[in-house]
């Protein structure tokens, strides 16, 4: 299927406009209007590099689809749950989906994804990001629809309810989260300064480096020549010695033409700033981290992400009665792949004590699953702490219930 054509089955029946009854929502004085940014931040090396970081990380999240039933957890399986851990629409599959959106959430601080329904059964059919230039809220009788306008020119007008929305920074508006750039803007303009002033150092080199003053008067072509001749001889990279002579006929006066850039801690500092900005630092940037650094960067940065997300899709997929009967979309991670060796090692005693599956343990040593390996195991010496201790019978005592007899036979049936 071509894009286009794409476009216009899932898009086709936002884009004409809904009436013109349509009104802005004004909410605490403000204009339900978001503009993004804009993709200027995200041309920047250590902007892309910070937000990589962050979107390859959170797009390893694994959706599930659960049904809570009797105070247990029962996984679905079902459909939506396919979508969103294999391929949420025919061009993207999950890891690119959660990539593009984490991505968009962060260097926009709002994020928008379709839930295409059937039009016919109702049905979820995919799920499909929406890369916007800017988008209004507007309402229509008591429904609030989100109007987008596309990179591509085309206007999109589409059900608040249909729409998972996640946002950064939400404070100011009821409705979109705020914008990077007064934050944003003066570290990238010191970024953009200091790659113009290191490109700038590089090219003095190609500049005036002295003056020749001649001491007698001399016609524009000779004094050229002489110019060249000096230059051939002494500036050039043959000069071994790097010594120039000059007669009473000419001075050289050489011109200090060094560079002022800044030097490797300010760099740091730059850098630093950006890191903190959006959550991370160096080590989490060059996947240097450590097990504890790992734990404190999914719960600041990752584990809100998997909340937005299972929040918005249970709220949006889900209607009000399949929610109350337990149905939910949860994004969880295995942050015990991200643990030292030795920690995974330890984690053996959990499997011959019924807390993990033999599969489980597998998973998190990167191992491929086996056959039964989903059953939980228990070693025979140990029970539940409500059940009555065997009775060990000592060494020297016959065990009750055994006899002379029993022992004549050797205790065995035939």
């Amino acid at each position: 299927m071509q894009p286009s054509g794409l476009f216009q089955k899932v898009f086709g029946r936002f884009a004409k406009a809904i009436s013109s009854s349509v009104r802005s929502i004004f909410m605490n004085g403000y204009a339900p209007i978001f503009t993004p940014f804009g993709d200027d931040a995200y041309t920047s090396a250590i902007v892309r590099s910070t937000l990589d970081a962050v979107a390859r990380n959170a797009a390893k999240l694994k959706p599930k689809h659960i049904r809570r039933t009797n105070g247990k957890i029962q996984n679905a399986g079902s459909k939506i749950e396919w979508l969103l851990s294999v391929r949420p629409n025919p061009k993207m599959n999950a890891y690119a989906f959660l990539y593009k959106i984490v991505t968009q959430l962060f260097s926009r601080s709002n994020a928008f994804f379709l839930i295409y329904r059937s039009e016919i059964t109702g049905k979820v059919e995919g799920f499909y990001p929406i890369d916007y230039s800017r988008v209004e809220a507007v309402e229509y009788g008591t429904d609030v629809y989100l109007k987008f306008n596309l990179r591509n020119g085309k206007i999109l007008t589409i059900p608040y309810v249909d729409v998972v929305h996640l946002r950064r920074f939400f404070n100011a508006s009821e409705m979109f989260g705020e914008g990077n750039e007064v934050a944003l803007l003066p570290t990238l303009e010191l970024i953009q300064a200091t790659n113009q002033g290191i490109i700038n150092a590089i090219k003095t080199s190609a500049f005036v480096r002295g003056i020749l003053k001649f001491t007698t008067n001399l016609n524009p072509a000779d004094r050229r020549q002489q110019t060249e001749d000096f230059v051939r001889d002494y500036m050039g990279v043959g000069n071994n010695g790097g010594v120039a002579a000059t007669d009473v006929k000419a001075d050289f006066t050489p011109l200090n033409g060094e560079p002022k850039i800044i030097d490797a801690k300010q760099m740091a500092l730059i850098k630093q700033a950006i890191h903190e900005y959006f959550g991370t630092n160096e080590k989490i940037v060059l996947s240097n981290y450590s097990e504890d650094e790992w734990n404190s960067f999914y719960e600041s940065v990752i584990e809100p992400i998997a909340l937005q997300l299972s929040l918005e899709l249970t709220a949006k997929v889900f209607t009000d009665a399949e929610q109350a009967h337990g149905n939910e979309i949860v994004y969880e991670a295995n942050r015990l792949q991200y643990a030292s060796v030795k920690s995974k090692l330890e984690l053996l005693q959990m499997v011959d004590r019924g807390a993990m599956t033999p599969n489980e343990w597998r998973e998190v040593m990167n191992m491929a699953p086996v056959e039964g390996g989903d059953e939980l195991i228990r070693r025979l010496d140990t029970a539940t702490v409500n059940t009555k201790p065997i009775k060990e019978t000592p060494k020297n005592e016959p065990a009750k219930g055994s006899g002379s007899e029993d022992d004549e036979d050797g205790g065995d049936e035939s």
